[in-house]
């Protein structure tokens, strides 16, 4: 019977996979950000490049995540386009607020101590290499394309092209999609659980994480400084092509409170996950800063 400990664990990572899936398919908004500013990214790319070696544990892992992003998906994806078409300005510094909340703990994993041409230089092409990916025009490439075996196949191929999207974090999973033409009838799809279409796309999504997994959790463990910075980079240049402007007048005050809701709700889960590991240091470190 499991303690108490690992039903919190197991709770908690079903919450982040439900806001990872609830936000994912918001445009200019990856999934793969969301999963590092949670603190729950590097687990996940180990959990899958690394199955086999603790399956028992990775297995849960992963079904409490899925399950929660699957949930997110149905229940929130469709509530928060509708708030993002209604009052796009606030959501989106909801959004901004969130990312700022994660990017201290990205930091810490990075192991930055001082200011070094590090600090600048891998962030910059993090952030020059998805803002070159924003110049890429929208496709319609799957327009007027029967559900035959072609159909079929492009989804495929077009599931292991957004798994790119899902381990990169700062590469939106919508947008990639839209590029490939397939925003529009994805979420349809999954408004209406067509499962003809979603099946193949599910498919190479899954077969596209494993072939990506491996070599990302390589870099983490050879080169953690370079992989985070650039990482941090990835989310920061995914930010500027969302960010929507500065807000006037009667707007102001909704997008100040937006964002710090979205900044607080990141910090603190970040914090809570940090108390909840082993490291004695750590819980003193947080217990310090909070007497400060």
């Amino acid at each position: 019977m499991p303690d108490k400990k690992s039903l919190k664990e197991t709770a908690l990572t079903g919450i982040k996979g439900a806001w990872v899936g609830g936000t994912m398919l918001v445009p200019g908004v990856s999934g793969g950000s969301m999963a590092m500013i949670l603190g729950i990214y590097d687990r996940l790319v180990s959990a899958v490049s690394s199955f086999m070696e603790e399956r028992k544990a990775n297995l849960g892992f992963l079904c409490s995540f899925s399950i929660g992003a699957l949930l997110g998906m149905l229940l929130f994806a469709v509530p928060i386009l509708k708030l993002l078409q209604k009052y796009p300005m606030p959501v989106i510094y909801f959004f901004l607020g969130a990312v700022a909340g994660g990017i201290p703990m990205i930091i810490r994993k990075a192991g930055m101590k001082k200011f070094s041409w590090k600090t600048i230089v891998y962030p910059a092409a993090g952030g020059a290499a998805v803002m070159l990916l924003s110049l890429v025009p929208a496709g319609n490439l799957a327009a007027g394309m029967d559900m035959g075996l072609l159909k079929i196949l492009f989804l495929l191929a077009a599931g292991m092209v957004a798994a790119v999207a899902l381990v990169l974090p700062g590469i939106s999973v919508s947008y990639l999609l839209l590029l490939l033409g397939l925003y529009e009838e994805t979420m349809k799809a999954i408004g209406s659980l067509d499962i003809a279409f979603l099946l193949p796309l599910g498919t190479g999504v899954i077969l596209g994480i494993l072939l990506s997994t491996k070599a990302l959790e390589k870099a983490m463990v050879k080169c953690p400084q370079m992989t985070y910075l650039v990482i941090l980079g990835f989310i920061l240049g995914s930010v500027a092509e969302i960010f929507p402007g500065i807000p006037t007048g009667s707007g102001i005050l909704p997008c100040i409170l937006l964002f710090a809701a979205g900044f607080a709700v990141i910090w603190g889960m970040s914090r809570l996950e940090r108390l909840q590991k082993p490291n004695s240091d750590q819980k003193k470190e947080i217990l310090a800063e909070s007497s400060m």
